[in-house]
């Protein structure tokens, strides 16, 4: 999954149709590989802050080190020789822009979120792929996604481009998105 994902082929584990979707239009907004990930625990005290975490196989270039390692979560259930190949290590510091897509089955239509932010260099003791996510406003965020009834995966792509999303799902699409600031 992760070299599918690096070659711009949309992969995760866990991924749905929607976080799929979501993958996919990061990519063609930025032509970068896409990601899936976990909206975390905060991080310390840091109400702007919060872990990004998966089991991983992000695609190779999210790294600053990575191994290929049994996944944890996996082998628990199938064993450690059926569960080898996840990607593993710390995302890479850097600019990134989140999308979520996901359904309003009462209403029948699509909604969304997107936003930026900034992977920081700062470290976990963790497993799986991880790094620290800065977002301004991000309680702000949080409380609209659980609010709102979205999934507890984004998507994240090392770009910045929230903005042409933005406009391309609210003005072309008309779906409903929301855009945090």
């Amino acid at each position: 999954m992760s070299y599918l994902s690096n070659y711009l082929i949309p992969s995760a584990c866990e991924v749905d149709v929607t976080g799929a979707l979501g993958m996919y239009i990061l990519q063609i907004a930025s032509e970068k590989p896409s990601a899936i990930v976990d909206w975390n625990n905060n991080y310390k005290n840091d109400k702007d802050k919060c872990v990004f975490f998966h089991c991983s196989n992000f695609p190779i270039s999210f790294f600053e080190e990575n191994k290929i390692v049994s996944s944890e979560i996996i082998k628990s259930s199938v064993g450690e020789e059926n569960a080898y190949g996840s990607i593993i290590g710390k995302i890479k510091a850097g600019h990134f822009t989140f999308l979520r897509l996901s359904t309003d089955d009462i209403k029948g239509e699509i909604k969304a979120y997107t936003g930026e932010g900034e992977i920081t260099e700062e470290k976990v003791k963790t497993f799986g792929g991880y790094g620290v996510a800065e977002i301004k406003n991000l309680q702000k965020l949080l409380k609209f996604i659980c609010e709102n009834g979205f999934e507890h995966h984004t998507c994240i792509n090392f770009s910045n481009v929230s903005n042409i999303i933005y406009e391309a799902l609210k003005k072309y699409k008309k779906w409903d998105i929301y855009k945090n600031d």
